[in-house]
């Protein structure tokens, strides 16, 4: 009883467990099959228990992920600028999305993709910044402390997703509210930025609104590559970043 105990005390509300992470608290694979006959355990896949009676949102999911299983995924994108006050500026969509990053090489377990629920979790396997962690903090949500991008990392993993996921114009809403990035993480970040694509997007982004923080920038260390880079197809080509984008109202 005091084992069960510890491992209750030791176990965040409204995420679950897996027998991995029992075993390093000292339970077998066995005992946890009997604290499930005994009502302390209920198993919700091959290996994973929650608490009888809780109830597992996308945020006890994500923390079992970084937390528990210490994998490198975090909460980016669209979905941090949201967190963070910008979500006014993107498209809703009829279903919950949450955006995760992750490297290539980092694979989810079985059971995390089976309890979506209502949320949709679009995952983007990409080394956007390499193996670097910059840009990431600790935000609660839900009551727990979950592995999020900075308004600044998150930018610029919303505009590697255009087109494919996200509007062109929506970035145009979201840069014009960013008056308050810190321009040493953005240095540092797209210096670091392996997406010429983004870099070259973000510049010409940041140069229509202006920021105080743009002109802080130093574009001579952030390498922007060569040749022309198509955003959007049938699109006018800015001569300065060397991007094809559409035509948009204020530049008429």
């Amino acid at each position: 009883m005091n084992k069960i105990n510890r491992i209750l005390s030791d176990w965040p509300p409204n995420t679950l467990v897996t027998n991995e992470w029992l075993e390093e608290k000292g339970v077998s694979r066995q005992l946890a099959g009997s604290y499930v006959k005994s009502g302390w355990l209920e198993k919700v896949n091959t290996g994973v228990y929650k608490r009888p009676n809780d109830e597992i949102s996308w945020p006890g999911l994500l923390f079992t992920l970084q937390d528990l299983n210490k994998l490198p995924v975090h909460i980016g994108g669209r979905t941090a600028l949201e967190l963070q006050g910008y979500g006014h500026y993107i498209r809703k969509s009829s279903q919950q999305k949450v955006v995760l990053w992750k490297e290539p090489d980092v694979r989810l377990p079985a059971w995390f993709k089976k309890h979506e629920g209502n949320v949709s979790f679009e995952v983007r396997s990409a080394q956007l910044f390499g193996n670097n962690d910059e840009g990431l903090s600790r935000r609660e949500i839900a009551g727990l402390l979950l592995y999020t991008s900075s308004s600044e990392r998150a930018v610029l993993e919303y505009l590697y997703d255009i087109p494919k996921h996200e509007g062109f114009d929506e970035a145009h809403y979201i840069m014009e509210g960013l008056a308050t990035l810190r321009p040493s993480v953005l240095q540092s970040l797209l210096e670091r930025c392996r997406s010429i694509k983004v870099k070259r997007l973000f510049l010409y982004l940041a140069e229509i609104y202006n920021h105080s923080w743009f002109n802080r920038l130093n574009e001579s260390t952030i390498g922007l590559g060569s040749g022309k880079r198509e955003i959007i197809k049938g699109g006018r080509l800015d001569k300065n970043y060397q991007i094809v984008v559409p035509k948009v109202k204020r530049e008429e």
